[in-house]
């Protein structure tokens, strides 16, 4: 009898739903052998677990004032030190990593389908459609993303949620780029000319056969963004257009440490390290979803 690796990799699947187990266990394989996105995956797995978790993991209340405690260095009771207002540091960073996973997942459910859905039909129309879609595109491209963010930003108010919008709206144009190269050398293929003769829409093609081939540059793309995302939003934190006090955003902690930069180095230094930390983490695992899921890479199966 067969054991369930077997099963996976057998070079002849008996269903669809075993090859498409088997193929998703090659890539998890081919994951694995690659150090730095198993680093990066562990790295996003404990931003996600101490996001949801939070309250088992701060050790005080990321609120709670208490001035006789201020700007106390690391130590066994305050294991980052605390702040200019005696708030405990590690739990601030905990509560803040709630704040960054959810600006990374809204930006990402917003821009990413938008902007994929955007490229596919500029590339599958083309004409006109195409010339519209893709002038404005790059005309959100020909603008740096955090000043474009910062403009959105003033113009809807600071606070998390125009945040997000913002943050969005300056992140879609790179994906329907990569979403229209995909469509462009796929358009012309013959199962496309085969849904056409049995009299599928324009629209049914792009969402049943294109938008599932580009899932996987896309996925690429939005894994290897976060860091931006991230980036972006401790940016608009820093300059208190992002979440607003007491809420415990990293730029935001690390614009009201920059005071005490010199002699009390811990309060904006922390977050700062968890930027770089979380940052560093989805870049190396993006670098390895592009190594697994890249059709071009010798990985990918």
């Amino acid at each position: 009898m067969a054991t369930t690796r077997e099963w996976l990799l057998t070079e002849s699947p008996a269903s669809r739903l075993q090859a498409r187990l088997g193929r998703s266990y090659r890539m998890l394989l081919a994951l694995l052998r690659n150090p730095l996105a198993v680093l990066g995956a562990m790295i996003v797995l404990a931003l996600v677990i101490i996001a949801i978790f939070a309250p088992f993991f701060a050790t005080h209340s990321p609120y709670t004032v208490e001035l006789t405690d201020r700007l106390q260095p690391p130590s066994k009771e305050f294991w980052l030190g605390t702040d200019e207002l005696g708030r405990d540091i590690w739990s601030r960073l905990v509560f803040g990593a709630r704040i960054t996973l959810i600006i990374v997942v809204l930006v990402a459910a917003i821009a990413a389908p938008l902007g994929t859905i955007v490229g596919a039909v500029s590339g599958y129309l083309g004409g006109w459609a195409d010339r519209i879609l893709m002038g404005i595109t790059d005309i959100f491209l020909s603008m740096p993303k955090l000043i474009l963010a910062l403009a959105f930003v003033a113009a809807l108010g600071p606070g998390i949620e125009n945040a997000v919008i913002a943050i969005a709206i300056t992140s879609w144009p790179a994906y329907a780029r990569i979403a229209r190269a995909e469509t462009l050398t796929i358009r012309n293929c013959e199962f496309i000319f085969a849904a056409r003769l049995q009299g599928a829409s324009a629209a049914r093609i792009i969402v049943r056969h294109i938008l599932p081939l580009c899932s996987s540059s896309v996925i690429i793309r939005v894994t290897l963004d976060m860091a931006g995302i991230i980036l972006t939003a401790a940016g608009l934190g820093f300059l208190g257009l992002g979440a607003q006090p007491p809420l415990p955003e990293w730029g935001a902690m690390i614009s009201r440490g920059r005071a005490f930069i010199l002699d009390q180095w811990w309060v904006a230094t922390m977050p700062g390290f968890a930027i770089v930390i979380v940052s560093l983490g989805f870049c190396f695992l993006g670098d390895g979803l592009r190594d697994v899921l890249d059709p071009k890479s010798g990985n990918s199966q």
